[in-house]
């Protein structure tokens, strides 16, 4: 049998080496000239630690009829393979290019190879930047193991299979690769096994992957969703960086639907487990070698032997159906945080959450547009409700998005979770969620703390809070608010743990402690809150202070308002806390109950509580639609009101003017009366 063996050590370049009678060698290149004197060689080609070696010339490897294998490596000067450089190899099962400085990917059209399971490795080539259209076109007519890994690769062309039927296709630690185009795999039978881990795809293509078994996606964290599943028809087994993409997959394996008449299950190979035939991938990893024990398309039929029948073929493709549903093995498997289901999770949550946030966005920005084109003095409780409502209003906008992102994703989210929860829409979302109940959280508690200050100091119209006062107040809110809301968007916790896009993430110390700093700010919040109104409690009920009767109206009312709030907030602040340090007492859906009946239905009430249903909205609302020729008599018989009760107010301090000091304190009465009166309507 005629054999072939050559060993080219180019260690010091050729100067070192002598070239054997059927070949050239010069000191940067390979150049076979002589075609029938390989008789007495070994079938296998070796070309290592070559420091000079440039080019691989046309018909370098050319009519060896007993080449088995050839392996180039770890040449790192070698920058062209000519077109050619392998011409008729009939017997090469094995090819080798490595850790070389191709930019170019090897003409291989020509091999030629007979045998039956052909293995390509090509790999640590850096500057291999993309698969061309029909690269592996004429190398075998049988199955071909293809490893491409640890490359440059950054595309592969339409058509770029044609011609190959396809065992196994790693692709992975392709670190650039983002683009594989939808009809690379056209003309191609197969992969039975895919491994794109470790790569930069965004997606899949949608057509050639049918015949796909094993898919291996870990560390492709650019891959953010799945092809069609119908394109994945044979897939049984999934090694994914996502787990909401294996939500996907069993969710769609388990609903469709699959021929089981027995029979039609006439010892049809596609009925096998592809376990028999593929080693299970332990761990997962991405470095880990799938192992194929026999071709993924075997083209022998079934024969079973008989004493009475022989060898007798009892295989019809056309009757190849599988009597049982296959088994779909998919990992990482769904957590706590992220359950293979809707955003809502429950039916009524998904009407709740409209009707929740339509009022809160209709009702906030009802107040803020009355509010802003009043004609009345813009007064602290004023400005205080317009921040509340604009608060209020970034809830709303935070619950819409959720909603409108849950109808459309609905049955089929997991097919979009990490497209959405790692997109800016989630973080855009979460960012409202946080900056804006804080900021109301931060609103309330200066409310309460205004109310106490006027009423403690009512005989004292100096020391009340003024306008300057208040807006240097809420602009240190709005700094503290919108830290917190940023956060987690340079890294201290996330907002994709979680479909609602909260920041739950406690896997750091510093993600912990900024969501344990957030329960804190609450809980203190409502201890301000609780303090104030016992003082203002003591302060009404104070003998030394007489005629309190419109300020305890409004710490009543105020007291309803505001503790009602933070009593909503209360069951989401005690799980949240235990939560945070670790010792969940609530699932994540049933924790959505809570998130969308509590956590936003003060946002739905404050503005109709606060604005909507007191007098003083009623005014101005008038006052307003009197401008566009509507209700002008309710118009003028609030400002006949306000026209008399500043009289009233004028003639009073006139007439203490020039009393004793205690008269000037008490001719203020007047004046903060009306106030008191005017803030009482308001809340």
């Amino acid at each position: 049998m005629l054999v072939l063996f050559l060993i080219i050590l180019f260690f010091c370049g050729c100067s070192s080496f002598v070239c054997p009678r059927t070949c050239r060698c010069f000191s940067n290149t390979i150049r076979f000239h002589h075609r029938s004197g390989f008789t007495k060689m070994k079938p296998v080609s070796e070309i290592a630690q070559s420091v000079t070696l440039k080019t691989i010339e046309t018909l370098a490897f050319n009519n060896l009829l007993n080449l088995s294998e050839i392996s180039i490596q770890n040449t790192r000067s070698l920058m062209h393979i000519d077109r050619g450089a392998f011409n008729n190899l009939p017997k090469l099962c094995y090819l080798s290019i490595s850790n070389t400085g191709v930019t170019i990917f090897p003409d291989i059209t020509s091999i030629n190879s007979l045998e039956s399971e052909f293995i390509l490795h090509i790999y640590d080539n850096l500057y291999l930047q993309e698969i061309p259209p029909n690269t592996f076109t004429g190398m075998t007519r049988e199955y071909i193991t293809m490893n491409l890994y640890n490359n440059g690769i950054r595309e592969i062309h339409e058509h770029a299979f044609n011609g190959t039927k396809i065992d196994k296709l790693v692709l992975k630690n392709n670190r650039n690769l983002r683009v594989i185009h939808m009809d690379a795999f056209k003309g191609a039978t197969g992969p039975g096994v895919l491994d794109v881990s470790a790569t930069a795809l965004t997606k899949l293509p949608s057509q050639g992957l049918e015949s796909v078994l094993v898919l291996l996606a870990q560390s492709a964290y650019a891959l953010k969703s799945l092809p069609p599943l119908q394109g994945l028809w044979s897939l049984r087994e999934a090694h994914l960086t996502y787990n909401s993409h294996c939500c996907a997959l069993l969710s769609w394996n388990t609903h469709r639907d699959f021929p089981i008449n027995p029979a039609w299950n006439n010892g049809s190979t596609s009925c096998d487990d592809p376990s028999a035939r593929v080693q299970h991938v332990i761990g997962g990893s991405a470095d880990s070698t799938l192992l194929v024990d026999m071709p993924f398309f075997p083209e022998f039929d079934v024969f079973v032997e008989d004493d009475g029948f022989g060898d007798v073929n009892f295989h019809y493709p056309e009757l190849d159906f599988c009597q049982t549903r296959p088994t779909l093995v998919c990992t990482p498997e769904a957590d706590a945080f992220n359950p293979c289901e809707d955003i809502a999770g429950f039916g009524f949550l998904r009407v709740a959450i409209w009707f929740i946030n339509i009022l809160a966005i209709a009702g906030n920005l009802t107040v803020l547009l009355v509010f802003f084109t009043s004609r009345n003095k813009l007064t602290v409780p004023r400005f205080l409700m317009c921040q509340l409502a604009f608060a209020d209003l970034c809830i709303g906008v935070y619950l819409l998005m959720i909603a409108t992102v849950d109808v459309r994703t609905r049955g089929r989210y997991s097919q979009h979770a990490i497209e959405w929860q790692t997109g800016p829409g989630c973080s855009t979302a979460g960012f409202l969620s946080v900056f804006g109940g804080e900021l109301s959280v931060y609103t309330l508690s200066t409310i309460t703390l205004e109310r106490w200050h006027t009423i403690t100091n009512a005989l004292q119209v100096e020391r009340q809070l003024v306008l300057k006062q208040a807006a240097a107040i809420m602009a240190a809110g709005w700094l503290v608010c919108l830290g917190m809301g940023m956060l987690p968007l340079v890294g201290v916790s996330s907002y994709t743990k979680v479909s609602m896009c909260l920041p739950m993430d406690i896997e750091t110390p510093l993600a912990q402690a900024f969501i344990i700093i957030i329960l804190l700010f609450n809980v203190g919040a409502f201890i301000v809150v609780c303090v104030c109104y016992v003082l203002i409690y003591l302060a009404v009920k104070n003998p030394e202070f007489p005629g309190r009767g419109a300020d305890t109206r409004i710490a009543k009312r105020m007291a309803v308002l505001i503790f009602t709030d933070f009593l909503c907030m209360a069951p989401i602040s005690f799980f949240a806390i235990s939560a945070a340090f670790k010792v969940p007492l609530i699932t994540v859906t049933n924790s959505k109950i809570l998130l969308v009946l509590f956590f936003p239905i003060n946002s739905c009430a404050n503005p109709f509580l606060y604005a909507i249903f007191t007098k003083a909205f009623r005014k101005d609302t008038y006052q307003l639609m009197s401008v566009m020729g509507c209700c002008k008599n309710k118009a003028s018989v609030y400002r006949m009101k306000a026209y008399c009760s500043e009289n009233a107010i004028k003639s009073n301090f006139g007439a203490n003017k020039k009393g004793s000091q205690t008269g000037a304190r008490l001719s203020a009465l007047p004046r903060q009366n009306c106030q008191l009166k005017e803030e009482g309507e308001l809340t």
